[in-house]
């Protein structure tokens, strides 16, 4: 929570001093190239793969075979990405061309930029890859809020180069690529003392023989696939933004950046917590554990992910206009972010669906159905990219930049439902009672909830035209009324949230 808050206010800062122009535009595609190899190989493929082989060797091995194996992965790892970022980092003209081809065509000045800080930010991937490294075996060992802390750091040297750094330099907005490189360091070194202490700090070495370092790989490969399904259909989307007007990858930036709040503080937290848990109960041969694990964290998704849809649609504008209408960005930009705010918000549930139900593949070091899965995705995603924006565009549609966040939605249930319909056919998920009621609870307070945000939230003119005091106050007071009638109804339908936070054994 205190990470996706900090990155909210980072996104504040952005807008109020760099608003939403070619500028933020250039630097927002160089920050999501290497971001795009991180979620491909640290967190897509890399964890996935590594967790299920630590968690093993802890189980069933010494500590001294367990250091053995982080060091050759360390090593392994930080030479293969080390090589990867110099090739990068002297071919960032080619990188870029792949990845913004609208620049490169439309926007020469955006593009000249756009390779200017990729050589700053593409070293990131190095760093943050070995944090992820570190961060996978403090979760294995029960250590997740270290991990969980670390991106703090991000938002902070991003927020400090933003006010302080820019003003000195010939090109303002290039002091957010220099915040990104020195926050990938100290990402990586304020985890090293924590795995010091328990005795996994050690010296990297190359291990491309090593047993477990090889089963890793072989793990990852898939894997890598899988997650280079979700990474494509990203790309995609930035290739097609990059095309439209100027604004719409900030617009599409920010209104991603409101979903990734519930997504991260609920879809990532029970994807981290599940992970190491789901691993342990399959190594202990414990199937009946492993699906009590599956259906406790799905109760949570429909519990705290229906209203956190319900509320970013129907909020989508006065929360934009709240946050970001500040020094250069306007009420245009407001009403254009709203737009793909609202298409991402129907996809909630989708998203945090995957990242709940994927752990379950991962934990039994099943990573080929995964990438079946999520390349019939990526079809979907590809056909309604174009389904959704060329009409739009062809018919003068104002914002046809919200067609690709519509696309990714309808993408996610595709994920979720083939990846739930894996589970359930092979038997590793059955579904336990309540089901049907919780259902209908769940609907009932999204319902009651839905109606009174509705009747509260009034015109988005008026936010526009108001004060930033009076839309705080306003918007704050429309929150706690929302998440007070919600839980409300909650208790007065008979859940009980306490008895959702037992160990995952005990829900039926």
């Amino acid at each position: 929570m205190m990470s996706r808050v900090l990155g909210l206010i980072r996104d504040m800062v952005f807008t109020q001093i760099f608003g939403a122009g070619a500028g933020t535009d250039a630097f927002l595609v160089a920050f999501k190239i290497p971001n795009f190899l991180r979620r491909l190989f640290a967190e897509g493929a890399f964890s996935p793969a590594f967790i299920p082989v630590v968690s093993e060797y802890k189980q069933q091995r010494s500590h001294r075979e367990l250091l053995e194996l982080t060091n050759r992965t360390a090593g392994t790892l930080g030479v293969i990405l080390l090589f990867v970022t110099i090739v990068a980092v002297v071919a960032a003209p080619v990188v870029v061309s792949i990845f913004a081809t609208g620049f490169l065509l439309k926007f020469p000045e955006k593009f000249d930029l756009t390779v200017q800080m990729l050589r700053v930010t593409f070293p990131y991937i190095l760093f943050i890859s070995l944090t992820a490294l570190a961060g996978s075996v403090l979760n294995v060992y029960g250590r997740f809020g270290v991990p969980a802390f670390t991106p703090v750091f991000l938002n902070i040297l991003l927020i400090l180069a933003a006010v302080y750094l820019a003003p000195y330099m010939a090109e303002p907005i290039t002091a957010l690529a220099w915040g990104v490189f020195a926050a990938g360091i100290v990402q990586l070194l304020f985890q090293l003392p924590f795995l010091a202490k328990i005795g996994l700090l050690g010296r990297p070495r190359w291990g491309w023989r090593h047993e477990g370092v090889r089963r890793i790989v072989k793990l990852m490969i898939p894997g890598i696939f899988g997650s280079a399904v979700m990474q494509i259909n990203l790309l995609l989307d930035t290739i097609i933004a990059s095309f439209l007007i100027t604004g719409s990858v900030t617009w599409l930036y920010l209104s991603d950046r409101m979903m990734e709040l519930p997504l991260g503080v609920l879809g990532i937290a029970l994807a981290t917590v599940i992970l190491p848990a789901l691993s342990k109960k399959h190594s202990d041969d414990n199937p009946a554990g492993f699906s009590h694990t599956l259906d406790w964290a799905l109760r949570w998704v429909v519990l705290f992910g229906t209203p956190a849809a319900v509320a970013l649609a129907v909020l989508s504008g006065p929360i934009i206009s709240t946050l970001f209408q500040h020094g250069e960005f306007g009420p245009n930009d407001v009403y254009m972010a709203q737009l793909s705010l609202i298409a991402y918000s129907l996809g909630i549930l989708g998203f945090i669906a995957v990242k709940v139900l994927a752990p379950g593949y991962f934990a039994r070091q099943d990573t080929r159905s995964p990438v079946r899965i999520g390349i019939i995705a990526m079809v979907v995603n590809m056909v309604c990219n174009f389904a959704f924006v060329v009409p739009m565009v062809m018919l003068g549609f104002d914002g046809p930049h919200a067609g690709l966040a519509l696309a990714t939605t309808v993408s996610s249930f595709v994920n979720a439902g083939l990846l739930l319909r894996g589970l359930w056919k092979s038997g590793i998920y059955r579904p336990y009672k309540g089901w049907r009621k919780l259902f209908i609870q769940a609907i009932l307070a999204n319902g009651v909830m839905f109606v009174m945000l509705w009747m509260t939230t009034g015109q988005l003119e008026t936010w526009l035209v108001s004060s930033s005091i009076t839309r705080i106050g306003w918007l704050s007071g429309v929150v706690m009324l929302g998440a007070g009638v919600y839980f409300l109804m909650l208790w007065l339908l008979g859940i009980r949230l306490h008895q959702l936070s037992r160990p995952a054994d005990t829900i039926r």
